[in-house]
């Protein structure tokens, strides 16, 4: 019986592990992207490589850098919301809880909105951009593009903070071990004789 007990201990442990450096990982890039990465890109020493702040085309080409940058910044979402959901699932299971335990649905909801901004709103800032400053546009085409464009970034930016919000609380959630149940359901994938 005792072995049974330090293996289910183990197995758990490696769960909640994985799940902790998943989160971190999550809720680090998220942050460092949003506090450090993406304001660098129109910083003056950024557009000063791209012909200095008054070049005509040196906040067009930092905007293609900073699409650049965030589609690998959506796949790391994913692929960290991905885990996340999957590690929460398999911890709940294997503890005979509910899969809708909070942070189960918190890690489902986040990753909804990660893959909101990947395939939802990046596309239209990315068809925007193009549009803003395509030299054959007109100017109210221009000028229309550009007010589109404030209005989906700042949507983009709202929903960046909502995730990181999202993510401190999945984080804190994910670093409070949960109780064992005393009583419930048996457990599927523990291991008996």
């Amino acid at each position: 019986m005792r072995e049974k007990e330090i293996l289910s201990d183990l197995v758990l442990g490696l769960l909640r592990f994985v799940g902790l450096v998943n989160a971190a990982a999550w809720l680090g890039a998220a942050l460092f992207f949003t506090v450090a990465v993406a304001p660098a890109f129109f910083h003056d020493t950024m557009l000063n490589l791209f012909g200095g702040v008054q070049a005509p085309y040196s906040r067009a080409r930092a905007g293609l850098a900073a699409i650049f940058v965030m589609e690998r910044y959506f796949w790391w979402l994913q692929i960290c919301g991905v885990i996340a959901v999957l590690q929460a699932l398999a911890e709940s299971a294997y503890q005979g809880l509910s899969w809708r335990q909070s942070r189960n649905l918190l890690a489902m909801g986040l990753l909804m909105l990660c893959l909101a901004g990947a395939w939802g709103v990046h596309p239209i800032l990315k068809k925007l951009h193009a549009a803003r400053y395509d030299p054959r546009a007109k100017p109210e085409q221009v000028e229309m593009a550009a007010r589109s464009f404030r209005l989906w970034h700042g949507i983009s930016q709202g929903a960046n903070l909502l995730l990181a919000a999202g993510l401190v609380v999945f984080f804190w959630k994910t670093a409070t071990p949960r109780p064992r149940p005393i009583h419930g359901p048996p457990n599927p994938f523990s291991y008996r004789d």
